[in-house]
């Protein structure tokens, strides 16, 4: 499997990870990158991540046989308007959003009867750091990439999709788009929801500095996430806010029990409570182990 192009739009971390790990496994004669900011286009080129700087995503995905869209998914629609009169069913183009449901519709949406050149795509992977400085090659290897086709997408380019995440050393997922859009909402987006209130409601007392100073590692592992980029989860939880809203109602459900077991001072309660969290949290962490 090799592609003469890979048009990247959205050269950041994702995207730009996303083409030095294609570039190292041999996979692509041809890199060519856009960023709404000139600068971090040229910036990529620079670095090497790159070996064309486009001037516009039509640019970067002119002639590409391959195309990964890494912007915000609320760019997502507009982005594949402008491509869509170059679409062909020999193009694949995958994006890398961590919701799907939205995206999906958008793909319907702008690429109308070239839905079918869209395999949707989110890797399970990342940081808290963006721009394409922090671009890495092994970002996505032994991490998961969820795909989540529908019923008009043209199976060689799920094929290809499949073939290529799993050169990179990704296992790769097939779930329906509710499915992942549900299952994210629950492990990741009201994770990261609750991490940003954390720090809100110390940092946000009279004292919130000072007790800030004095925190140690379980603090530090508990708010790593809250230092991520605002924009794109803004873009994420309003996406996906069905989904976000429901799995909220449920944590709301869980630490009023808490609660509750504080204040009337069961012990042997909360105790219970406590263990079954501590056990489930460790046979996740075997299961993990075993991947």
């Amino acid at each position: 499997m090799m592609f003469e192009q890979l048009g990247i739009i959205g050269c950041g971390l994702m995207g730009g990870s996303f083409a030095l790990a294609l570039k190292r496994a041999g996979l692509v004669k041809r890199i060519v990158g856009y960023s709404k900011s000139p600068g971090s286009t040229e910036h990529a080129r620079q670095l090497g991540v790159i070996d064309e700087a486009a001037p516009s995503a039509e640019h970067a995905a002119s002639g590409a046989d391959l195309v990964l869209i890494a912007v915000p998914v609320a760019a997502t629609e507009a982005t594949l308007k402008t491509i869509q009169h170059l679409v062909t069913p020999n193009m694949l183009i995958m994006d890398v959003g961590s919701t799907k449901r939205d995206v999906i519709d958008a793909g319907r949406r702008a690429l109308r009867e070239h839905i079918g050149s869209f395999v949707p795509a989110h890797p399970v992977a990342g940081r808290e750091v963006s721009g394409v400085e922090h671009a890495d090659a092994d970002l996505y290897r032994g991490k998961q990439v969820i795909l989540t086709p529908i019923e008009r997408t043209l199976p060689q380019q799920l094929q290809k999709a499949v073939e290529v995440w799993s050169a990179l050393g990704c296992r790769v997922v097939r779930m329906s788009p509710e499915s992942h859009d549900t299952a994210f909402a629950a492990i990741s987006h009201l994770p990261h929801l609750l991490s940003f209130a954390l720090m809100n409601t110390v940092s946000g007392q009279p004292h919130g500095q000072q007790y800030l100073s004095l925190a140690g590692p379980g603090f530090r592992d508990f708010s790593r996430i809250a230092a991520s980029d605002a924009r794109m989860w803004r873009d994420i939880m309003l996406s996906n806010r069905e989904e976000l809203l429901s799995q909220l109602v449920l944590f709301r459900h869980h630490l009023q029990a808490l609660e509750l077991m504080i204040s009337s001072g069961n012990g042997e309660a909360l105790e219970g409570l406590i263990d079954q969290a501590s056990l489930t949290r460790a046979k996740w962490r075997m299961a993990q182990s075993h991947k």
